[in-house]
């Protein structure tokens, strides 16, 4: 088995669903079988405005041919296995590029960064979580007694390969666990919501720096819901309570629709933005994706 690097975009013309699949043409069937079992990267090319670079994590559960595309194939991922990173990490920084693998004995980037599907050293995928993952400023659980970072920054040390790799290995099995997971989860939707409670428009942050807003799953874990910032909202405790009861659900244009079984519909009404749509995310890439909307609709709102 192998670690990987998908190379992703947000405007691709394959029929990518990061969390689900991921497309690829024949030329990449050897590397990305290798990769079955194991954890790939997604990362986002540097030519891409507003470049997210290393942006999320997935297991590669098997490799099947597209029915629907000759000379195509499909990339299963792990159900629930897909996870972004708090924070995206960049291709390069004031230390050179984060995956040192693409060099050449020269100390240049050599052509394989331009593959689409290509293997990762563990050292490599070990620093690249390690920054994705860091928790400099966290943002604080609504309610309880703060909690030390899940996972605490540290200096990789590249005199010891093999303690890399083990290190490695046990930060990916943490991955696994639903506490980090949604600890992470928090902070990328809450980050991209700006901390705002997308049904009400409230930001209200407590006296002890905790942000009165929940990152809830349009569809549950439970249900095969990725971590990813496209199945999120920010919401406050009465917005979420009702979200996730039906009483409320979002169109695919964002607009904010009451069930006809709510018994207080003038209560509600005055609790949803006088826009009476969805206010955020900050940026268009981060809004809900119309899939998990429309399961929501279909599977828990109240019509």
């Amino acid at each position: 088995m192998t670690f990987g690097v998908f190379i992703h975009r947000a405007d691709s013309i394959y029929d990518d669903s990061p969390a689900e699949r991921y497309q690829f043409p024949k030329p990449y069937l050897e590397r990305a079988s290798a990769c079955v079992g194991d954890w790939i990267v997604y990362y986002e090319p540097v030519k891409v405005r507003d470049s997210k670079g290393y942006y999320a994590l997935a297991q590669v559960e098997r490799i099947v041919p597209d029915p629907t595309a000759p000379n195509m194939y499909l990339a299963l991922m792990v159900p629930g296995s897909y996870l972004e990173f708090a924070n995206p990490v960049p291709f390069a920084d004031a230390n050179g590029v984060v995956e040192r693998g693409l060099l050449n004995e020269q100390g240049r980037i050599s052509g394989r960064a331009q593959a689409a599907v290509r293997p990762i050293s563990p050292r490599d995928l070990d620093r690249i979580l390690a920054r994705g993952l860091e928790e400099a400023h966290p943002l604080l659980p609504r309610v309880g007694t703060a909690e030390a970072p899940a996972v605490q920054p540290f200096e990789i040390d590249e005199s010891q390969e093999p303690f890399v790799f083990e290190q490695e290995r046990e930060r990916i099995s943490a991955m696994t666990t639903r506490t980090l997971r949604d600890r992470v989860f928090r902070r990328v939707v809450l980050r991209a919501y700006d901390e705002r409670c997308a049904v009400t428009g409230l930001k209200l942050i407590n006296g002890g720096g905790r942000a009165e807003v929940a990152a809830a799953h349009i569809r549950p874990v439970e249900h095969n819901g990725p971590d990813s910032v496209g199945n999120g909202l920010a919401l406050s405790g009465t917005a979420h309570w009702m979200f996730d009861r039906g009483l409320i659900g979002v169109a695919d244009d964002l607009s904010i629709i009451i069930s006809r079984q709510v018994n207080d519909r003038d209560g509600v009404e005055s609790l949803i933005n006088k826009t009476g749509r969805l206010i955020g995310p900050l940026a268009a890439r981060d809004r809900p994706h119309p899939a998990f909307l429309n399961w929501h609709r279909e599977h828990c709102f109240k019509a």
